[in-house]
């Protein structure tokens, strides 16, 4: 049975591990950053994040699991985004935490603070962040970190974040990508998010790419990037280096070994 109590002993014990998602360029087809995301590997099986995430939210253990993946990431891949300046690394925010210091302070301890131009927080519409969560994005934006907008499925209430929150990219929820098939290439909210992009600033990430059809119809709508199984699953940190480079035609760098 999963509880927070289980959630505790798992962290305590080694139990959770990372895996990367490569985002992929469109035109370039380069792979230009990934996405953590964290995995809790238990003596019964690897568990996903939807089965325990939802038990912790707005509790403490919210803050110590992410505090945790900074950590992760940070000694993981925090030297090879050292080497890699244009690569980028992006990792899921809580609302709860947000404005709070632990944040900040998990950047600082870790390095990750120096490479904040190489950092995107992704926020979701599950929760608004509050004043100081607000405050917090904002600070955040100005010392060069990306905010990115979760899950989005362009509706009314993503919307709303999308006007109170300070964000430099959205990334498209899979079940839209899905709903792009050869019987329907551009679905009427591919026409939308095309208009929208012609009007922001806003650089867009496609979630749960699947296949060249779907690849054709974003990129001719202004998407930049995407991420899926067509490029790749989620991958440990060893296997993304090696992921990045052969993207771009080359053997794995010296410093990726990093």
């Amino acid at each position: 049975m999963i509880t927070i109590d289980a959630i505790r002993a798992g962290l305590d014990q080694g139990e959770f591990f990372l895996e990367y998602l490569p985002v992929v360029r469109l035109v370039e087809r380069h792979c230009v950053g990934a996405e953590a995301l964290i995995r809790w590997r238990r003596p019964s099986g690897t568990v996903m994040p939807d089965q325990f995430i939802p038990l912790i939210e707005d509790t403490p253990v919210s803050g110590l699991l992410t505090y945790w993946v900074i950590e992760t990431m940070a000694a993981e891949l925090g030297e090879w985004l050292r080497v890699h300046e244009e690569a980028h690394l992006s990792f899921n925010v809580p609302p709860e935490i947000l404005g709070r210091g632990g944040l900040e302070y998990a950047a600082d301890k870790t390095g990750l603070a120096l490479l904040r131009r190489q950092l995107i927080l992704e926020v979701t519409e599950r929760g608004l962040p509050d004043r100081l969560g607000l405050a917090a994005l904002e600070a955040a934006t100005h010392s060069g970190v990306r905010i990115a907008l979760d899950d989005v499925m362009l509706g009314g209430a993503n919307l709303a974040i999308l006007s109170r929150c300070p964000l430099d990219i959205i990334k498209i929820d899979r079940s839209l990508v899905a709903q792009i098939t050869a019987d329907c290439p551009c679905p009427e909210w591919l026409g939308g998010l095309s208009a929208l992009l012609q009007s922001t600033r806003l650089e867009v990430i496609a979630e749960g790419l699947e296949n060249e059809i779907q690849v054709l119809a974003l990129q001719s709508a202004g998407v930049s990037m995407a991420q899926g199984y067509y490029y790749s699953s989620p991958i440990p940190a060893e296997e993304f280096k090696r992921y990045y480079w052969c993207t771009r035609g080359r053997p794995s760098q010296t410093g990726d070994r990093s």
